[in-house]
């Protein structure tokens, strides 16, 4: 599956951001996840190629800035973890002896847009080691399919877990992994509780996304 995964996202590197945006409408929350699932294995393995195909997937979401904060929280500014740009500082990183990959990553850079939201919301927030941060009374709409994702910006282990208006479970994401996904479709309009359980032992920053 790994092989596959990497396969697939590494053609991506031979498409513009326009056509990869235009071909993969469907779910920009499940392109994130992609995204951090491939950067890990560029890093992992130094691969300059792999992380700029992560890069490129990433710029393709058009995310759009909130400043939803969780409940007693206040709002992080110190930056989003969802930078394409952060990730091509490491391919450049790793391409830094080959003045071909560093072309082609040069051009990959210049093609990244900029300034383009309109898809799904994000904040960013620090959570404290072995706390959770609960973002109460979150609105989804009746049979459309609602998507959550957080991503942490390190290797700490989040768990996510959804909750409806009257503390039944509705979804979870528990297994030990920096990036955590539910996704569900509800039934009737309300609102619902979200629920970022920060495991280590550290304070981690990450961003949350919404569709």
């Amino acid at each position: 599956m790994r092989f596959l995964m990497t396969a697939f996202f590494t053609a991506t590197l031979s498409l513009p951001a326009s056509t990869l945006s235009a071909q993969a409408t469907q779910s920009a929350i499940k392109r994130a996840e992609a995204s951090r699932v491939l950067f890990d294995i560029g890093l992992e393995q130094r691969d300059a190629l792999m992380v700029l195909a992560a890069a490129k997937l990433r710029s393709t979401l058009n995310l759009t800035p909130s400043d939803r904060t969780p409940d007693g929280g206040t709002p992080d500014d110190t930056g989003s973890v969802l930078d394409p740009e952060q990730m091509l500082q490491f391919a450049y990183d790793f391409a830094a002896s080959d003045p071909l990959l560093l072309g082609v990553i040069e051009d990959a850079a210049a093609e990244t847009t900029k300034g383009v939201t309109g898809g799904p919301v994000f904040n960013t927030a620090t959570i404290a080691p072995k706390k959770t941060d609960t973002y109460g009374a979150v609105p989804f709409d009746a049979g459309v399919y609602a998507e959550i994702y957080v991503e942490a910006k390190d290797s700490s282990d989040l768990n996510l877990t959804i909750r409806d208006a009257q503390g039944r479970l509705v979804c979870s994401d528990t297994d030990t992994s920096a990036i955590a996904y539910c996704g569900w479709q509800p039934r009737t309009a309300g609102d619902f509780s979200i629920n970022v359980q920060n495991m280590s032992g550290r304070s981690v920053q990450y961003s949350l996304i919404t569709n």
